[in-house]
């Protein structure tokens, strides 16, 4: 999904969502139970709806990303800092505006709730200070690496996410994890393996606007362990609290743009004093910048309606759409038979993950 996109209203808001949406407690009465479940119908229409957005949102994020980081225009490229800072302004007014419907859209009930919720509790806000840097380190990586790697390439190899989130969560949260899950982890550990398999071609060579390939691969690596890392540490301080996730990521989203301008004025301050922190902004930007915005609110709504299964199936799609778009279309991409080998071992584990066995036999726990 992308630059989310690794959650805070990212590609990462998955395992966020899991967590609001969490089964209900044993202890709870069966009538409660029972009165919950049938409270919230999940209809097929809109399930299957919510997923066709995600495809489209994950795979035109990624698409357009790389189209304008390699798009030749004759004044100054759009910076990769402005874009994220922006993402992050976004991302604020659509929580904020998701809370102001909450609360009946009442501007006092929300300022009340806001003011309660972030400025009279000032060490739960500051704890949202670790994940905010991470996120914002992480979304520039995929600028860098989708600047140095065609679409397809960065879409399997970032599905390492899998696998950093995985053992952050065992490490941090004790989660355990099923013979499936951990037959997907070798999966696609060996699918990512093949993808950036080196090959001898004897074609042209890929032209790439800033560096090599090594740097983009390096980029979503360290994209893969920040985005891991981050969602588990959002995760467990959501399930130490009961406030909204859009208020969580509120105080997220203010902590990730402070950080982001201040790293924006850090490397790329000349150039915003002599330009503008806007400068090389066209059509194609503002849509990336949208579609990063609003890409976690897609993912949440999916989580909603849809299971793991069928995020496992929309992610696999968006990454066969990419590479066939990055081939037909953007003309980067040419792939062997190595690469498509790893990209089936990548999507298999992706479905392989999401598959619910029995529990019973099939757990480990490290």
């Amino acid at each position: 999904m992308t630059p989310k996109s690794e959650e805070y209203l990212s590609s990462d808001i998955r395992d966020i969502a899991d967590v609001k949406l969490a089964p209900i407690p044993a202890e709870s009465s069966d009538k409660e139970s029972s009165t919950m479940v049938s409270s919230t119908p999940h209809p097929s229409r809109l399930k299957y709806l919510s997923l066709g957005v995600l495809v489209l949102q994950t795979t035109s994020l990624v698409l357009t990303m790389r189209y304008s980081r390699t798009l030749k225009e004759d004044g100054p490229r759009y910076l990769a800092s402005s874009a994220v800072v922006t993402a992050e302004v976004l991302k604020i007014f659509t929580c904020t505006f998701l809370v102001f419907m909450e609360n009946k859209y009442s501007l006092r009930a929300m300022n009340l709730l806001l003011k309660e919720e972030i400025v009279k509790k000032p060490v739960e806000t500051m704890k949202l200070a670790v994940p905010a840097g991470i996120y914002t380190l992480q979304n520039n990586l995929l600028y860098v690496a989708l600047s140095n790697l065609d679409a397809a390439t960065y879409q399997v190899t970032y599905q390492l996410k899998i696998l950093t989130t995985a053992l952050f969560s065992i490490s941090m949260l004790g989660k355990r994890l099923g013979l499936y899950q951990w037959l997907s982890l070798l999966s696609l550990m060996a699918g990512v393996t093949l993808v950036q398999w080196p090959t001898n071609s004897t074609g042209e060579q890929k032209v790439l606007t800033v560096g090599s390939q090594v740097v983009g691969v390096v980029a979503v690596l360290m994209a893969c362990v920040s985005s891991g890392f981050a969602g588990v540490y959002f995760e467990k301080i959501l399930k130490e609290t009961k406030q909204s996730v859009w208020v969580r990521n509120i105080q997220l989203g203010l902590f990730s743009f402070l950080l982001g301008f201040l790293g924006m004025m850090v490397y790329d301050g000349q150039s915003v004093r002599q330009s503008g922190m806007f400068q090389g902004y066209n059509a194609i930007t503002w849509t990336v910048v949208v579609l990063q915005a609003v890409g976690g609110l897609v993912v949440a709504v999916v989580i909603k309606y849809a299971d793991n299964i069928l995020k496992g199936f929309a992610t696999s799609v968006s990454i066969i759409m990419s590479t066939l778009i990055s081939y037909f279309l953007l003309n980067d991409f040419h792939p062997t038979g190595v690469f498509f080998l790893g990209a089936m071992l990548v999507i298999a584990a992706t479905f392989l993950y999401g598959y619910q066995g029995k529990p019973a036999n099939g757990t480990v726990k490290v």
